[in-house]
């Protein structure tokens, strides 16, 4: 079943770069896309900027006019203020309402897409072979454990299957991250030997410069 085979492993690399990445940043982006489209929510997040501007910008005009020489106006700014600070209350507890229905249905949908669907296959696929082992290539108890639970012996489960995809997944990222660490530190070593050698060059020209001084003297 090269299709399942691929379903899986490809479901195990799915899991492994959102717990990689994080939730919070997936529901993050999935909001700021969300908003890019034509929603309801659109508009209020449109609107809770222009009012946090306009709060800043009252703040601002406050705090420059002295409220006993130009009382008046002052008053009439922190009119503005207070009113405009009102608003955007009013507009951030409302989006922040909608953000949370959000995220509860992006996280629902993330984890049937995912834990779900794999905990589905897994059961459902419970009995079926994913491939066969020759015979006489593993000892009895391996191959009872390559078949664990229900799968016939001598065959590999879903489950052993998914363990092996993450466990491939794990270690092709961790020697990815290993090798960009040593690369990163291989540049750096580099740029510092470069610098070492040009500090050297330049120690060294001014050293000849100042026993060619001395012979003319």
């Amino acid at each position: 079943m090269p299709s399942l085979l691929l379903t899986i492993f490809i479901l195990q690399l799915t899991i492994h770069l959102i717990n990689t990445v994080g939730a919070t940043a997936i529901d993050e982006l999935l909001w700021t896309l969300y908003n890019t489209l034509p929603t309801r929510t659109r508009s209020a997040v449109q609107d809770s900027k222009t009012l946090r501007a306009e709060v800043v910008r009252l703040r601002k005009e406050m705090t420059a006019t002295s409220s006993q020489d130009e009382f008046a106006k002052w008053a009439k700014l922190r009119r503005g203020h207070d009113k405009a600070v009102a608003k955007y209350d009013d507009n951030a507890n409302a989006l922040k309402t909608h953000r949370q229905t959000f995220t509860r249905i992006t996280t629902t949908l993330r984890y049937l897409g995912t834990n779900g669907l794999r905990l589905l296959l897994q059961f459902y696929f419970a009995k079926t072979p994913l491939f066969w082992i020759p015979t006489g290539w593993v000892p009895n108890y391996a191959a009872f454990l390559l078949a664990f639970p229900r799968a016939p012996r001598g065959s590999v489960s879903v489950q052993v299957w998914g363990i092996a995809c993450a466990t491939v997944v794990q270690m092709v990222f961790a020697a990815g991250a290993a090798a960009w660490v040593l690369l990163m530190r291989g540049r750096e070593e580099g740029v510092g030997m470069g610098k070492q050698g040009r500090r050297k060059e330049e120690e060294g020209v001014a050293m000849g410069g100042g026993g060619e001084g001395k012979k003319e003297i």
